[in-house]
């Protein structure tokens, strides 16, 4: 396996997480249409 040197690893430790925010804003989205789709799907037409 190749070695990876100083300058790298610092670069990668001081970068932010890019992917974990991707999916956390994937996951966010996804509740936040599971919501409207209930409270106007399902609340609101029963009254």
């Amino acid at each position: 396996m190749d070695q990876m040197s100083e300058e790298d690893r610092k670069r990668i430790l001081e970068s932010s997480p890019v992917g974990t925010f991707a999916l956390m804003s994937a996951v966010i989205g996804g509740m936040a249409v599971a919501w409207l789709f209930l409270y106007y799907g399902v609340f609101l037409p029963r009254g």
